[in-house]
């Protein structure tokens, strides 16, 4: 009950900061610190929630909660603790967590790549898609990450934009809160259908399912 509780509440907050703003090519927003308020703290707040870091309904205001919030996300990722967003804590946060536009374009991966796949290969895609979002040989933002010419068969073959279920939502927030089966694998590939030679090189760290997950 608790994991379907969560999930409820980050549909409320996709809904609710649809309403405000959460573009997933925005930039970055101005400094937001206590007192602050809008659509930039919606998007902060729903951030921290995907990241288990802000356990409170969603409002908008950038009140005392919201800067423990940020505080331990700053101790955790190697930041000035401060309790304040301002450029380096914004950039960490686009790298290790997703606003509701992002959330969305991950379900749809999971969903459209792994549906078939036991759970914890489902967050294992969702993994893998992370990972390239934090590597320097891959883009710099989620969509276009997912949208790289090649990089998902779902893309190509128009299955990335079937309705991604409950458990496709669930098996993202579990890729985004750090759960990563992979070992930080950048590709994975089923072995009965793949045809590169060039995939079948990298090196190899896991099969879970169907999947080969590789570095």
């Amino acid at each position: 009950m608790k994991i379907f509780r969560t999930f409820i509440i980050l549909i409320i907050a996709t809904f609710t900061i649809g309403l405000f703003g959460g573009s997933t090519q925005a930039a970055a927003p101005g400094k937001l610190n206590v007192g602050s308020n809008g659509g930039d703290v919606w998007d902060l707040q729903y951030r921290l929630k995907a990241l288990g870091l802000f356990n409170l309904e969603l409002t908008g205001y950038y009140g005392t909660s919201t800067k423990s919030s940020v505080q331990n996300f700053q101790k955790t990722y190697g930041l000035q603790v401060d309790g304040v967003s301002g450029p380096q804590t914004w950039q960490a946060l686009k790298k290790y967590s997703l606003n509701q536009s992002e959330m969305d374009i991950l379900a749809k991966v999971i969903y459209s790549e792994a549906r078939g796949e036991s759970y914890k290969g489902q967050v294992a895609v969702g993994a893998v898609v992370l990972n390239r979002l934090q590597s320097d040989q891959f883009p710099d933002t989620i969509k276009d990450v997912v949208f790289q010419p090649r990089a998902f068969t779902a893309v190509d073959d128009g299955q990335y934009y079937l309705t991604p279920d409950r458990t496709a939502y669930l098996a993202a927030q579990d890729a985004v809160r750090g759960w990563d089966p992979t070992y930080g694998s950048l590709y994975y590939f089923n072995p009965e259908t793949a045809t590169s030679e060039w995939i079948w090189s990298r090196p190899q760290k896991i099969k879970i399912g169907n999947h080969i997950f590789a570095g």
